[in-house]
C-alpha cells in the first residue's frame, strides 16, 4: 500500500515538541525523517520524565517512526555529513535558537543554491526572518509563554486566576501549521520544480487560534472573560454537578434546545417562557439564577440518569473523563483506534493519527533510541567501518 510520502526524505534538527510533533506527521503519512540529535543526550524532551516505562511521555508521542543519527552539529566533521544527507533530501525542518541554523549555514538562502528543491521549514517562538525580524526575534519562548504573549491565558481559566491549556497547545499549533505548509510545500514544488522557505511562529500559530476572543473584542469592545469550564457567552454550556458528586458537561446552542432542556430534562416547561431565560443574552446576565434552578433538578440525578436524559431531549453532553477513561474509551475502541508501536522500553500503544483514509494505513513505527540509526545512515551516505568508528572516537557521532 503506498503512502503519500513514500520516497520523500525530511532532515530535522528538532528538540522538545513543535518540530518533532510537525515530523511524526510526516512520518504518519510515509516521509523518512532522520532526526539528528546530540551525541550522549539527544534531544532533551527523552529526559522529561521516566513515565512511559521508562520513556520520556513527550518523546514518545512525538518521536515515533523515525530514525536518530547522533551527529555534533558544531564538529568540523559534521558538515560533510550534513552535506551528503541534503544532497537526499526534500525537506529540512529546524526549531534550534534564533540564529542558530544560519550560523550554521543551514538557512535557505545560503542552502538553495546547492540545492534548489530543498524545502526549508524555520519554527520558532517569533519568528525567524533575518528581513524582518521584530523585537521578540530572540526572547526564549516556551510553550506557556507563548500561550500567555497571544492572550491565550486572558480568557482561560476563572475570573479570579488564569490558567494554562493542559497541554502544549501553542507547539502543538506550530507543528499543526509547520506540518500543512511543508505538504502545500511539496505540492508547490511539484509544480515548479522549486523548493521555498517556510517560517512558522509559535505566537503567530496561536494568535491564529485566538481569532474569535480577537473579533469579539473588536474595536475597543470588552473580551470575552475568564469562565473557568463554562462557555463564557453562551449558557447553559459548561460542567454541572450531579447528585453523585460527579460532574457533566452539557451544551445549549439554540432556542429550540432550549425548549427541550426545560421540558425533558429539568421538567419544567415553564421556565422555557420565563422573561430572564428566554434568550441567550437574557440567561447569561441571569446565568446564577438558572444555575441554581439546575442544580436543584440535577442534584437528584447521579451523573448517568442526568446523561440519560440529555441524550433523550438530545442535548449535547459528555462525561469529564481523566486519563484514564480516555484510555478506555468506548468510542476509541469500538472504531479499533489504538494501534501498537515498538520502542527501547518493548511494545507500547499509540493512537492512529486522526482521520480515516481507505488508501493507504498510517505508517506506525517504532519509537527510536538515540543514535539507533546512525552506522547504518552513515554506511548508506558512503562511510565504512573504519571513518564511523573514527566518527565516534572524535565525538562527531
Amino acid at each position: 500500500m503506498t503512502r503519500p510520502l513514500d520516497g520523500i526524505t525530511v532532515v530535522t534538527l528538532e528538540h522538545a515538541i513543535a518540530a518533532p510533533f510537525c515530523t511524526r506527521q510526516l512520518a504518519d503519512l510515509g516521509a523518512r525523517v532522520i532526526k539528528i540529535e546530540r551525541p550522549g543526550s539527544g534531544d532533551f524532551a527523552r529526559a522529561y520524565d521516566e513515565r512511559v516505562k521508562g520513556l520520556a511521555s513527550h518523546f514518545v508521542w512525538t518521536n515515533r517512526s523515525k530514525e536518530s543519527l547522533t551527529l555534533d552539529v558544531k564538529h568540523a566533521q559534521a558538515r560533510l555529513v550534513l552535506d551528503a544527507l541534503l544532497e537526499r533530501a526534500d525537506v529540512l525542518v529546524q526549531n534550534l535558537a534564533p540564529g542558530a541554523a544560519a550560523r550554521l549555514g543551514l538557512s535557505f538562502e545560503a542552502l538553495h543554491a546547492r540545492h534548489p528543491r530543498l524545502i526549508v521549514c524555520d519554527i520558532s517562538g517569533y519568528g525567524d526572518d533575518p528581513a524582518n525580524p521584530g523585537p521578540y526575534r530572540d526572547k526564549k519562548a516556551y510553550d506557556l509563554l507563548i500561550q500567555s504573549e497571544s492572550g491565550f491565558l486572558s480568557i482561560t481559566g476563572t475570573p479570579d486566576d488564569p490558567a494554562k491549556a493542559g497541554c502544549s497547545i501553542a507547539d502543538i499549533a506550530a507543528g499543526m501549521y509547520a506540518y500543512s505548509n511543508i505538504l502545500a510545500a511539496l505540492i508547490q514544488r511539484g509544480r515548479t520544480g522549486q523548493g521555498s522557505h517556510i517560517d512558522v511562529s509559535m505566537l503567530e500559530s496561536m494568535v491564529e487560534w485566538m481569532n474569535f476572543p480577537l473579533y469579539y473584542a473588536f474595536d475597543g469592545a470588552a473580551p470575552p472573560p475568564r469562565a473557568g469550564a463554562a462557555h463564557a457567552t453562551i449558557f447553559p454550556y459548561g460542567p454541572f454537578p450531579a447528585g453523585d458528586g460527579k460532574h457533566v458537561m452539557l451544551g445549549l446552542q439554540n432556542e429550540r434546545e432550549w425548549l427541550a432542556f426545560c421540558s425533558g430534562v429539568l421538567q419544567r416547561p415553564e421556565l422555557a417562557s420565563d422573561e430572564r431565560f428566554a434568550s441567550n443574552s437574557r440567561r447569561v446576565a441571569n446565568r446564577q439564577a438558572l444555575r441554581e434552578v439546575i442544580g436543584e433538578v440535577f442534584g437528584a440525578l447521579t451523573a448517568e440518569q442526568l446523561i440519560d436524559r440529555l441524550d433523550q431531549a438530545q442535548i449535547a453532553n459528555a462525561h469529564i473523563n481523566d486519563m484514564h477513561d480516555v484510555w478506555a474509551h468506548p468510542q476509541l475502541q469500538a472504531r479499533g483506534r489504538w494501534a501498537e508501536v515498538g520502542s527501547p522500553a518493548g511494545p507500547l500503544p499509540a493512537l492512529l493519527p486522526p482521520g480515516r483514509v481507505d488508501a493507504w494505513d498510517p505508517r506506525m513505527d517504532a519509537v527510536p533510541a538515540l543514535g539507533q540509526h546512525s552506522d547504518a545512515i552513515l554506511a548508506e551516505l558512503g562511510w565504512n567501518d573504519s571513518a564511523i568508528g573514527a566518527l565516534r572516537r572524535d565525538g562527531a557521532i
